[in-house]
């Protein structure tokens, strides 16, 4: 088995958020990506099933060391890497256990670049007893967060709860529990914790919290990203068709996240991000 390893929302050279992508021309058993994806060790491995022989077309499905998902972002920019590679620049489709949706993929100077259309997005208000379950995990309160982003869910594929800080220093210093963390999310069922500090109107800090998938962090999470695209277009704020994620810099691994959407709520958004081959 070909187990490629691909760091998405890479800056030339350095940072992204390694993923395992295997090509795969016949179906295997959950049981088996589950088994690889463990021993490959990244927070998600991408398994692609092609489903005729044009090369365009794929089944894919997302795993965790401890579990699968319904879709990954950052993979599926690794994804969108290898495929390019493979069979060239072009729009691929892939069937994702309950959605479909593309990824383009075109050379650049700094490797290759993916863009994905994210699944439909929503959000809503926050239970005031999950938010307080979630300040309570990083030690916060509700006078650390930005009145202008009240704390959400956030969905884009998969579910998220997005908390808007006033501090940078704050984000800087996030801390939690690992094992409170993932009981906490797995409560209720989230993905991410996406903590944010708006740098601008089109700009912002990120880091994203994945307890769920037994990491302390994420240094890129685009499934994030476009759940957090759908909640700033819901609330109607100044995002002026796109912004930028910059994430992993607090913890030494710098990534870029470009966004892209129009004004129709709940429709799906563009994912942007160069890759890079881990060697």
């Amino acid at each position: 088995m070909d187990i490629q390893r691909i760091a998405a929302f890479s800056q030339g050279s350095v940072g992204g958020n390694p993923a395992g992508v295997v090509l795969l021309q016949e179906a295997i058993s959950g049981e088996e990506m589950a088994r690889v994806a463990a021993e490959v060790g990244y927070s998600e491995t991408a398994f692609a099933v092609a489903q005729d022989e044009t090369g365009r077309n794929w089944r894919v499905r997302y795993f965790l060391p401890e579990s699968e998902v319904p879709f990954c972002g950052h993979a599926t920019i690794a994804l969108g890497a290898a495929l390019g590679r493979q069979g060239g620049a072009g729009t691929y489709s892939l069937e994702l256990n309950n959605a479909s949706i593309t990824v383009d993929v075109e050379a650049s100077d700094d490797g290759m670049l993916a863009t994905l259309r994210s699944p439909p997005t929503n959000s809503r208000a926050i239970a005031e007893d999950e938010l307080q379950d979630i300040l309570d995990l990083f030690g916060l309160n509700n006078e650390d967060l930005d009145v202008r982003l009240p704390p959400a869910r956030i969905h884009g594929g998969a579910d998220h709860v997005a908390l808007v800080l006033k501090d940078r220093e704050k984000l800087a210093a996030m801390t939690y529990g690992l094992d409170r963390g993932r009981s906490v999310m797995r409560k209720y069922g989230l993905v991410t914790v996406m903590l944010i500090f708006v740098d601008a109107d089109q700009e912002f800090v990120v880091r994203n919290a994945f307890a769920s998938g037994g990491v302390l962090e994420d240094p890129a999470t685009g499934a994030a990203a476009a759940a957090f695209a759908g909640y700033l277009r819901d609330i109607g704020w100044p995002h002026k068709d796109g912004f930028t994620i910059r994430q992993g810099e607090d913890m030494g691994c710098p990534s870029l996240i470009e966004v892209s959407m129009d004004n129709t709520k709940g429709a799906p958004v563009r994912v942007s991000g160069r890759a890079r081959t881990i060697q």
